[in-house]
């Protein structure tokens, strides 16, 4: 079963703003890498399915699946590279509280993804008021 990883976004309040800077900090063709200090005991099960849900001001807005899982260096110099897909996948809008770092996400606790067709691209504010509200 894939276990999903769950990380603040920072720097971003949107996902076009992650977009953004996506495209202005990497060359084309380049692997989009996440890195991090620690890395995750449980990777192999990260890599069969799960993927990286991003939270941003508070709600969680969208995931990547993980494709790869590596440490780089060794001692103070150790760090983590998770290789992600290029595609950013809309999520319904979730509350989750600050935390630091990563957490792991259990399939069970991911919130299920937009169904653009049905809701259409509706603008991250509105789909949280309409989430705060419970009427999404």
């Amino acid at each position: 079963m894939a276990l999903h990883m769950i990380k603040l976004v920072v720097g971003a309040a949107t996902i076009e703003d992650l977009l953004e800077w996506r495209a202005t900090h990497s060359a084309p063709g380049e692997p989009w890498i996440l890195r991090t200090r620690m890395t995750p005991k449980r990777g192999a099960e990260m890599i069969d399915g799960g993927s990286i849900y991003r939270v941003f001001k508070g709600v969680i807005l969208c995931r990547q699946k993980i494709l790869a899982v590596n440490s780089v260096g060794e001692g103070v110099t150790a760090r983590c590279e998770i290789t992600l897909d290029e595609t950013v996948v809309r999520v319904a809008p979730t509350p989750r509280r600050a935390f630091q770092g990563w957490r792991y996400l259990e399939p069970k606790d991911a919130p299920p993804d937009l169904d653009v067709e049905a809701f259409g691209d509706v603008p991250d504010a509105l789909a949280r008021q309409l989430r705060e509200v419970g009427a999404w």
